[in-house]
C-alpha cells in the first residue's frame, strides 16, 4: 500500500531531503504547510504544498537514466492533470546551490495560485449555497469524493 511505502520513505530519508524537509517543516518556509512523502495516486512525492498544489522532487543520479526519465514524465503528467505544479532539482543542485533552489521553491509559491484567489467555476444561482457530504468513495489519490448539492438558504 502507498501510505506504508511513504512511512517507509520518511524514515528512510536521504541527508538531502533531511536538510530540505528541515528547511520545509512547520511553515517554516513563507509560512506555507509543506508534507513529506505523500502518497499522490499511485507515486509518492518527495513534498507537497497541498494549498498551492505544488510538489517539490529533490532528484538523485537514478533519475538520469533512460527508463527513469519515462517514469518521472509520466509521474509529472499524472500530478499535473490533477492540478499539481511539478518542481524539480537535483541533489547536487540543493547540494551546491542550496538559495538558488529555495529563492526557485519560493517563486513556484508565488506563481502557484492558492485555490482562495480562483474564482469559483460555476457559481450557484442566488440564494443556493453548496454542502459537502462524504461519498464514501474514494478518488485517485485515496481521498473521500465529496457530494454535491444545491441547498436553499435560509431567508
Amino acid at each position: 500500500m502507498k501510505h506504508d511505502l511513504a512511512r517507509e520513505l520518511r524514515h528512510r530519508q536521504t541527508d538531502l531531503e533531511r536538510k530540505l524537509w528541515y528547511i520545509l517543516r512547520d511553515r517554516r518556509f513563507h509560512t506555507q504547510k509543506f508534507r513529506r512523502q505523500q502518497p499522490r495516486g499511485p507515486y509518492v512525492v518527495d513534498f507537497v504544498c497541498f494549498e498551492r498544489r505544488l510538489v517539490i522532487e529533490l532528484d538523485g543520479s537514478q533519475h538520469a537514466q533512460p527508463q527513469n526519465k519515462a517514469i518521472d514524465a509520466n509521474r509529472t503528467a499524472f500530478l499535473e492533470s490533477r492540478g499539481f505544479r511539478v518542481v524539480r532539482f537535483w541533489n547536487p543542485d540543493f547540494r551546491k546551490n542550496k538559495e538558488g533552489v529555495l529563492e526557485t521553491i519560493r517563486i513556484a509559491l508565488e506563481e502557484t495560485p492558492h485555490p482562495a484567489r480562483l474564482a469559483p467555476r460555476h457559481p450557484l444561482p442566488h440564494g443556493e449555497r453548496e454542502t459537502h457530504v462524504d461519498t464514501g468513495q474514494p478518488d485517485d489519490d485515496g481521498h473521500l469524493l465529496p457530494l454535491r448539492e444545491k441547498v436553499a438558504r435560509p431567508a
